[in-house]
């Protein structure tokens, strides 16, 4: 009898609640005429303009800063010191060979066998008489054949002779030429490899911020500062993949800042990357701003809403009045198709199925 008690008594419960449910009033409403848009959103950062990490192609110490966060640099301009030791030392002996290997102080070497070849030259054209006048006697039977072969044997020594000794000046001077060029260059190398210890701004702009601390190791891998554009600035924006073939350049975004929450500001895109990142899935867009504001900086986070495309005076429902995107429910009850148009987080446009005066229920 107990356990029966209860049951009836569960059983009770349970009308009260489901009359209860029953008596609560469904929230109504009716299609208005308003303005809607639509918008893509899009999350990301304010940038300087020709903002770059900077980075350094040797390994070393950083040794001394030569300008401070938030100074104006210029193209060109020093900005930090490497240690260099070894680098000056390099250097100063690629100088060094390249002064011992400089043509003109090798002039001397060259001028030994200057001489030398002006001597065979003298030899061959002495020997050169020589042979001739030896050949008219010979030709006159005058003199034995063995002197003959001996003034010839001699013409043709001291014509080997000579062109031996042209030979090693021309290669003497190609080879003195080639060690100087090869010092100087390896000298060029050594100087450029000591450039590469000054560290400077490729822009002119601001350095916003220092990455290392002097004293610290650098290297190739890790970036040391960040320099950018002083006064411009742009928004890079994600986008998802779902959305990107809707954004198109010079189309209008509505832009809240970080540090302006309660204001919205007027950007364009003006840059769309075609490769999209494979690990978020998003690609990204650039944005100028039509006015900037007040005070900007880099990194400022960013929230914008990209125009798609607007309409004015169309006719207007709340988005969660819809049922599967394609009906809504009367209260009068029953359900009727509808034609939907443009949406918002908010309203969706309602191209045909209700007028004005039609009275509708918001479904569960």
């Amino acid at each position: 009898m107990i356990h029966q008690r209860i049951g009836w008594g569960m059983v009770s419960l349970c009308v009260a609640i489901v009359s209860g449910g029953c008596s609560q009033k469904r929230e109504t409403t009716s299609p208005e005429v308003s303005n809607i848009t639509e918008s893509v959103y899009a999350s990301g950062k304010v940038k300087s303009k020709n903002q770059y990490s900077v980075f350094t192609t040797v390994s070393s110490i950083l040794d001394e800063r030569l300008v401070n966060e938030g100074d104006a640099v210029r193209e060109g301009q020093p900005i930090a010191i490497l240690r260099n030791a070894t680098a000056q030392l390099e250097k100063e002996n690629a100088k060094l060979a390249s002064r011992f290997a400089d043509l003109n102080d090798n002039k001397e070497k060259l001028h030994e066998l200057r001489i030398n070849v002006d001597l065979a030259k003298d030899k061959l054209n002495v020997d050169s008489l020589l042979m001739v006048r030896q050949n008219n006697l010979h030709r006159q039977n005058i003199g034995s054949q063995v002197e003959w072969e001996q003034r010839k044997l001699a013409f043709e020594t001291s014509r080997a002779a000579y062109r031996s000794a042209l030979i090693r000046y021309h290669e003497l001077k190609r080879q003195l030429k080639l060690s100087a060029q090869q010092a100087q260059i390896t000298y060029n190398i050594a100087n450029q490899q000591l450039g590469d210890f000054t560290i400077k701004s490729k822009v002119t702009g601001r350095l916003y911020a220092w990455l290392k601390e002097k004293g610290e190791l650098v290297n190739a891998q890790t970036p040391l500062a960040v320099i950018g554009d002083a006064e411009d600035f742009v928004l890079e924006l994600a986008i998802d993949e779902t959305d990107i073939e809707r954004i198109q350049i010079n189309q209008t975004a509505l832009v809240t800042l970080g540090s302006y929450p309660d204001s919205v500001w007027q950007a364009t895109i003006q840059k769309i990357y075609p490769m999209m990142n494979e690990r978020s899935k998003l690609f990204t867009i650039e944005a100028v701003f039509k006015r900037l504001p007040r005070a900007v900086y880099p990194h400022l986070t960013a929230e914008a809403n990209i125009i798609i495309q607007r309409k004015e005076k169309v006719m207007l429902i709340p988005r969660n009045y819809l049922v599967n995107d394609s009906m809504v429910l009367l209260q009068t009850g029953g359900y009727r198709k509808v034609k939907c148009g443009l949406r918002d987080y908010q309203k969706v446009e309602i191209i045909s199925g209700l007028d004005l005066t039609d009275v509708l229920t918001k479904p569960q």
